[in-house]
């Protein structure tokens, strides 16, 4: 065993000697879209062929784009969790980023001002890694009141602006509060939600693939 190497490090290089022959290849030509998020999109509750990825690799694959969508998004993750994780998430080739965080801190309560900064951290981030992003906006719960709402739902709009970068509103537009749209939770969408969430959103990735 090589001087300084001992079974820790050993373990990990085969780790990542495991994740580097088991990732998806890409072939030249093909661009990549990897989602940032929470259990929105990481399919919380699906099947894997029903959740938010491969629902949306399959709407832009129906529209002939040699696009590989990639799952970066873990259950129950705050802003601070993919702050902390955005410098692994993104290893490897990526040409656009969904940032969809933030439901898990208004669930939580999380102060604004945090929220906000980790956001703004990683859109700062991306930006200088020259990844065009399509930031996905949140609403706060209404039972938190008025004055946490108002702080909370500024975020998007006002960092979308500060970055320069296009904002998708409210991710669950069109899907939040309607029983038929969701699973038992009423948080997380069913299949025909996330068919309503991709068949808006598509738009707005085909357009920033086409920049």
């Amino acid at each position: 065993m090589p001087h300084g190497v001992g079974p820790r490090h050993v373990k990990i290089m085969i780790l990542a000697l495991l994740l580097f022959l088991h990732a998806p290849a890409t072939w030249a030509g093909e661009k990549v879209v990897m989602t940032l998020g929470d259990s929105l999109t990481a399919g919380y509750g699906l099947p894997a062929a029903d959740g938010f990825v491969a629902q949306l690799q399959a709407a832009l694959s129906k529209r002939g784009r040699q696009v590989l969508v990639r799952n970066g998004s873990v259950s129950g993750d705050t802003t601070s969790g993919g702050r902390a994780r955005l410098a692994w998430t993104l290893s490897g080739r990526v040409d656009l980023v969904i940032l969809e965080l933030g439901a898990n801190d208004g669930l939580r309560g999380v102060d604004p001002a945090v929220t906000r900064a980790n956001l703004d951290a990683m859109l700062a981030a991306l930006n200088q890694a020259r990844i065009p992003v399509l930031l996905a906006g949140m609403l706060a719960p209404p039972n938190l009141g008025p004055e946490y709402g108002k702080a909370f739902n500024a975020i998007y709009p006002e960092l979308a602006r500060r970055h320069g970068i296009t904002l998708y509103p409210f991710f669950l537009d069109g899907v939040a509060a309607k029983p038929g749209l969701n699973q038992h939770d009423g948080l997380h969408p069913n299949k025909a939600g996330v068919k309503v969430i991709v068949a808006a959103m598509t738009p707005y990735v085909l357009d920033l693939l086409d920049r």
